[in-house]
C-alpha cells in the first residue's frame, strides 16, 4: 500500500460529541493565533532590517536565531507533551509566544536581533509541536483526515496578520504594532486555553485507562525511516513558506519596485491561496489519497514559484505566489499527521523539527544566495525543493506503512 495513502485510523462509530467539537475549535484557534503572530513579525522585517542596519546576509544570520531556538526546543517539547500532555504544553506556550514577539523591534543591531529571535524561535517551535500533537490525537479520535483544516487556520491567521500589517505599516511603528499583537495573543490564549485544559488528549486518556499498553517503547528502524521521509517532505515544502514569509515583501519592493502596501500583500496572496487549499484539503485527500496529493501539489507549487520569482511584473508575481500556495497547501499537514499517527508526539516532534527547520533555515539560506547571486534567483530554490517533495512522494508510493495503533 502506498506510503502516504494508508490512513491508519479507525472510523468513528459514534456521532461527534459536543466536547470534541469544542476541542477542535479551541485547537483551531491556537493554529490561527500562531499564524497571526508569526505574520505580524514577518511583515515588519523590512523596517527592522533598516532599523538594525543589517545587510541581506547579516539579516539571514539573525534570522538563523529563530531556526536555532525552534530546533533546540522541538524535540524537548515532544517529550514534554508525552509527560504532561499536549494540551497543557500548548496553553503554556500560547502565553509565551505573544510575550516574545515584542522583542525584535527593541533591537538596534543584527547581533541583538539574532539573540532575541532565538527566544522567539524557541516559543514558536515549541507551540507548533504541541498543537500539532494535540491535533494528531484529535484526528485519530474523529477518524477523518481533517489535519489540513488546522493548518488552514494557521494560513488564515497568517493572511490576516500580514494583511493588517500592510495596512498599519505606514501608521504604527514596529514596536507598537507588535505590542498590540502580543496583547491580542494573550487575550485569545486566555479565552481558548481553558477548553484545552479541561479535556485530556484522547491518547492520554487511553494510556491512563490501560497504562500497561503504553511502554516506553523505542521506535523500530522502519518506523524511524518513515518518520524521516515524512520529515523530508515537510522540510521541502515548509522551506517555501519560510522563504515567502521573510523575503517575498522585500523581493516585491526591491526587484519589482512595488508600493510597500502591495509588497506586504504578497505574503497575503500566498497565505490566502494556501488557506483555500487547506480548507478543501480533507475532501481532496479523501478523493485523491495522500500520494497523489503530495505529487500533484509539489509539481504545482514548483511551477507557481518559478512565476513568482522570475515574473517581470508585480501582478504576475502575485499570481505565482498564489499558485505556489495552492500547490504546497496540504503537503506539510499530510507529513505531520502521518508522522504523528506512526509515532505519537515523538513522531510529530521529529517531523516538525525537519519541517520547521526547513521553514526557518530557508530564509537565511535565501539571504546568502541573494548576496551571491540575486534575490529572484535565490527564490527559485523554493521551486526546486517543491519538486523534490513531489519526487519523494512518488518514489515512496509503494513503501509499506505499519498501521497506527487504534484508540
Amino acid at each position: 500500500m502506498p506510503l502516504l495513502n494508508k490512513l491508519g485510523i479507525v472510523s468513528a462509530d459514534s456521532p461527534r460529541s459536543p466536547s470534541l467539537t469544542r476541542l477542535r475549535i479551541a485547537i483551531t484557534v491556537f493554529f490561527a493565533l500562531d499564524g497571526f503572530v508569526f505574520a505580524g513579525w514577518v511583515v515588519r522585517i523590512p523596517a527592522i532590517k533598516a532599523q538594525t542596519g543589517a545587510s541581506a546576509s547579516t539579516l539571514g544570520l539573525a534570522l538563523l536565531g529563530v531556526s536555532a531556538g525552534a530546533v533546540i526546543t522541538m524535540m524537548l517539547t515532544g517529550r514534554l507533551c508525552r509527560r504532561f500532555g499536549s494540551h497543557q504544553v500548548t496553553v503554556a506556550l500560547g502565553v509565551l509566544l505573544p510575550l516574545t514577539v515584542v522583542l525584535p523591534p527593541l533591537t538596534h543591531s543584527p547581533l541583538t536581533l539574532g539573540l532575541v529571535l532565538l527566544v522567539f524561535g524557541a516559543a514558536y517551535g515549541g507551540i507548533n509541536v504541541a498543537m500539532n500533537s494535540a491535533a494528531v490525537d484529535l484526528v485519530a479520535e474523529l477518524g477523518r483526515p481533517v489535519m489540513p483544516s488546522f493548518h488552514a487556520a494557521f494560513s488564515l491567521g497568517g493572511m490576516v496578520g500580514s494583511g493588517l500589517g500592510g495596512l498599519v505599516a505606514a501608521h504604527l511603528s514596529p514596536t507598537r504594532h507588535l505590542l498590540v499583537i502580543a496583547v491580542f495573543g494573550l487575550v485569545v490564549t486566555a479565552a481558548a486555553g481553558p477548553t484545552l485544559l479541561r479535556h485530556r488528549p484522547p491518547r492520554l486518556q487511553e494510556r491512563i485507562r490501560t497504562p500497561e499498553s503504553e511502554p516506553s517503547r523505542r521506535l523500530d528502524r522502519g518506523t524511524r525511516v518513515l518518520v524521516l521521509v515524512l520529515g523530508l517532505i515537510a522540510l521541502c515544502t515548509a522551506y517555501g513558506e519560510g522563504a515567502l514569509a521573510d523575503w517575498s515583501a522585500l523581493h516585491m519592493e526591491q526587484d519589482l519596485h512595488a508600493h510597500p502596501g502591495v509588497a506586504a500583500a504578497s505574503y497575503s496572496c500566498f497565505a490566502f491561496a494556501m488557506t483555500i487549499g487547506r480548507l478543501t484539503g480533507t475532501t481532496l485527500l479523501e478523493r485523491l489519497g495522500r500520494t497523489r496529493t503530495v505529487v500533484f501539489g509539489g509539481a504545482i507549487g514548483a511551477v507557481g514559484m518559478l512565476f513568482g520569482a522570475l515574473a517581470p511584473s508585480v501582478w504576475l508575481a502575485l499570481v505565482g505566489f498564489a499558485v505556489t500556495g495552492l500547490g504546497l497547501a496540504n503537503l506539510f499537514p499530510v507529513a505531520i499527521e502521518r508522522a504523528g499517527a506512526l509515532a505519537g508526539p515523538t513522531g510529530v516532534a521529529a517531523a516538525s523539527t525537519l519541517g520547521y527547520g526547513g521553514m526557518l533555515l530557508g530564509p537565511p539560506a535565501i539571504g546568502f544566495m541573494a548576496d551571491w547571486f540575486s534575490l529572484p534567483l535565490a527564490l527559485t530554490s523554493v521551486a526546486v525543493l517543491a519538486a523534490v517533495a513531489a519526487t519523494i512522494g512518488f518514489t515512496t508510493r509503494r513503501a509499506a506503512v505499519p498501521p497506527a495503533p487504534k484508540i
